[in-house]
């Protein structure tokens, strides 16, 4: 581990601009399973007679609020993540000038909380929850603190979380700067997730810099083709680069 460690290092130095894809492995860099991790799900099919999939989307916001918000403040809001030891490094990096943008899968603003300025998030954040009517804006603990379905104080219509439910396409601005940012890049990281990710997958062929690494828990038929494959906890590895 220890050369391939080196080795990305040395990719990184000579990079003159080098993007972050994050995954759902940097929840558990933070101390979390995401509801799409298996057990956490089949738990969550068992408590809720659903799947998340099928909880979390706009349909059921639409016909069942009041079950749609018992979700997201028991399954989602009670989860945040901690930053972890990827977004602190990430952050270090980006302060090294070794790290030029971070876009995550994720919604809880693990990157930002570290510490890193440059960073799309590709599904929107839970820190943010806006009124569709009037635009009014609310925090996390102001859906939390609220009772039953979260209503607007100004104009009384069901807040919405900011984020991309489950089979709703991702805005189209932040695809646009999504790409733009990844056909920047000369080296291409990607943390807490793979090349055949459900995510990251469609927007890999707008890469056309010099490497791309991967690293993450578990071996993945696709790590192949990668030029580089760290297997470990993301966290961890990007820490022992020592910015």
């Amino acid at each position: 581990m220890k050369e391939k460690i080196a080795v990305l290092k040395r990719m990184l130095d000579e990079s003159n601009y080098t993007v972050a894809l994050c995954g759902s492995g940097m929840l558990t860099d933070g101390g979390v399973r995401g509801i799409k991790n298996p057990d956490r799900a089949y738990a969550i099919e068992r408590a809720y007679g659903a799947s998340p999939e099928y909880i979390f989307t706009s349909a059921y916001y639409n016909t069942r609020p009041e079950q749609f918000f018992h979700f997201y403040k028991e399954e989602v809001l009670r989860y945040i993540p901690d930053p972890g030891l990827g977004s602190y490094a990430m952050a270090r990096m980006e302060q090294a000038g070794k790290l030029q943008c971070v876009i995550t899968a994720n919604v809880f603003n693990q990157a930002i909380r570290g510490g890193c300025e440059h960073v799309i998030n590709l599904h929107g954040t839970v820190y943010e929850n806006q009124c569709p009517r009037c635009g009014e804006l609310y925090t996390v603990e102001d859906i939390l603190e609220m009772k039953g379905i979260p209503c607007c104080r100004v104009c009384n219509a069901t807040i919405r979380p900011k984020v991309s439910l489950f089979g709703e396409m991702v805005d189209s601005r932040i695809m646009t700067r999504t790409t733009e940012e990844i056909e920047k890049a000369e080296v291409l990281l990607l943390v807490g997730t793979t090349l055949r990710s459900e995510t990251f997958s469609n927007y890999l062929k707008y890469f056309h810099g010099k490497y791309l690494a991967v690293l993450h828990r578990t071996p993945h038929y696709s790590d192949e083709k990668a030029d580089l494959t760290l297997i470990g906890e993301p966290g961890q590895i990007l820490s022992q680069l020592g910015y």
